[in-house]
């Protein structure tokens, strides 16, 4: 069976080709998964994508399954608690963003939306279909995700910078930047009747 043809960084480790194979750049419109999405996103700036992936289920384990109501009531003590955690990313400001933006979460809610209809709005709730060749081509940040990232700080997040908002765009598929040769390619497009 040949081999299929892959987006370039995901051919050197098992747990690329798994993530890139499975999940990265699928539609992800549940809050939930979102949220998580968002704070592993954060959690990996300064460092490497694999270090996020190999503690994920540590994370989701730590914060509660990632859910913004619980993660919003923590205290000192159970900062503490995380940052004795060696599970996860023991980053004090990386864990005081993750408890701000799940209020932050919280304050979409009471003012009538929530994370996936303000994140999708962005696109008109459809993934942009980009048709990149080379990995060259696919950019660190955009002007979009520059503006996704000043609407977020504005609404009270933190961890999410426009090249941290670019990466989750990508993982979220927001924007389908698996290269056209990539078998993924129009998998991903297809997996969403919206697109």
């Amino acid at each position: 069976m040949d081999t299929p043809t892959r987006c370039a960084w995901a051919l050197t480790k098992p747990i690329h080709i798994a993530y890139h194979d499975a999940e990265w750049g699928v539609p992800l419109r549940e809050n939930r998964k979102l949220f998580e999405m968002l704070i592993l996103e954060g959690a990996q700036a300064g460092l490497s994508w694999d270090t996020i992936l190999a503690k994920r289920e540590n994370y989701r384990r730590a914060f509660d399954g990632f859910d913004p109501e619980k993660i919003a009531r923590y205290d000192e003590r159970k900062v503490q608690t995380l940052l004795a955690d060696a599970g996860i990313v023991r980053n004090r400001l990386k864990i005081a963003a993750t408890i701000g933006n799940a209020r932050a979460c919280l304050d979409l809610q009471s003012n009538g939306t929530d994370l996936s209809r303000l994140l999708w709005g962005f696109v008109d709730d459809r993934p942009i279909r980009n048709a990149w060749r080379s990995s060259d081509q696919v950019p660190a940040s955009s002007a979009l995700s520059d503006a996704i990232s000043k609407e977020l700080k504005r609404r009270g997040f933190r961890f999410v910078g426009s090249t941290i908002m670019y990466a989750f765009m990508q993982a979220t598929g927001m924007v389908n930047d698996h290269l056209v040769t990539c078998f993924r390619y129009h998998a991903v497009a297809d997996r969403d009747p919206r697109a």
